[in-house]
This record gives structure tokens, C-alpha cells and sequence, in this order.
């Protein structure tokens, strides 16, 4: 698979595609954690908007499972919160589209108005033929390593390399 690593001033430019399609648009910013957390913020400040929420979905880790399993919502505002409201739901990347689908749908379930924003949009992989992202920066079918990820790589779990605060 072919890496594609970006600088901030990459995530600036896509950000750039974006801001104008979102402008005036949305009431509350749900990010997705953990990839959306910065390109949420990085938006929300732009946007001002001021009620920015975050929404934590897990899937089974099971191979065999994971097709099937249901959605374990970890974190996810209350629906009082989104209801008759324009939510943009932001996210880093939109691979599978599985975790930005869901949080979609619960959006929905509680009466909120859902749009979905990632800065890369992978077609190839996503098992949503008949959605893609409202709003995204770039098309891709790469594996994308964004400026703010600790780790560099798909292989990103390696005991040789721990992480060093100073």
C-alpha cells in the first residue's frame, strides 16, 4: 500500500477545500474521536462555532465477528443536545465508512440534521456505495498519515520506538 504523509501545511489546504462548502452552515461540530479531534477543533475555530461535542463508537476487534457486531457507542452527546439541530460530524479519513455511518445514524435517531466531513475520502474501501462524505478535502486510496499521529505508519505498534515525553 502507498504512504502518504502529510505536513500541517497539507492539512491547511484541505482544510481549505472545505471551509467554504461548511461556511454558515451548522449549528453543532460532533468529532469523532480520535482522528477527528484536530481537524474538528482546527474547523470549529474557524467555523465558530462553539458547541463542538465528541462521539466514541468501538466495533469488535474479532475478524469473524466484526461484519455482524453491533456499534458500542462509548461516548456520544444527548439527543436533547442534537435535536432540530445542523450537525457536522467531522473525521479524519473516511475508509470502511462504518464509524462515520453510525455516528450519522444515531444524529438521525435523535432528531439532528447530520452532515459528514472527513479530510480524506477513501472510495475504494468504503462499504457505503450509495453514500460518500458531504464534504471532504481529497480523494484518495493511500494510506494517510496526518502531521499529529504519533506513530508513523500502518505498522504503528512497536515496542522498539516508545513514546518519550520531555
Amino acid at each position: 500500500m502507498q504512504i502518504e504523509e502529510l505536513s500541517w501545511q497539507d492539512v491547511e489546504a484541505l482544510l481549505d477545500q472545505i471551509l467554504p462548502q461548511v461556511a454558515g452552515e451548522f449549528d453543532v461540530l460532533l468529532m469523532v474521536t480520535r482522528g477527528g479531534i484536530i481537524p474538528g477543533g482546527m474547523l470549529a475555530e474557524a467555523l465558530d462555532i462553539s458547541d463542538v461535542m465528541t462521539a466514541a463508537v468501538s466495533f469488535s476487534r474479532d475478524p469473524q465477528l466484526e461484519p455482524f457486531a453491533w456499534p458500542t457507542f462509548l461516548q456520544f452527546p444527548d439527543d436533547s443536545l442534537l435535536q432540530g439541530r445542523r450537525v457536522l460530524i467531522v473525521d479524519d479519513v473516511w475508509d470502511s465508512g462504518r464509524t462515520i455511518n453510525t455516528v450519522r445514524g444515531r444524529v438521525e435517531l435523535a432528531g439532528g440534521e447530520p452532515r459528514t466531513c472527513v479530510l480524506h475520502y477513501k472510495p475504494g474501501r468504503s462499504r457505503f456505495r450509495e453514500r460518500k462524505p458531504d464534504y471532504y478535502g481529497a480523494v484518495t486510496n493511500r494510506w494517510v498519515i496526518y502531521p499529529w499521529e504519533m506513530t508513523r505508519g500502518p505498522d504503528y505498534a512497536s515496542a522498539s520506538s516508545p513514546l518519550t515525553l520531555t
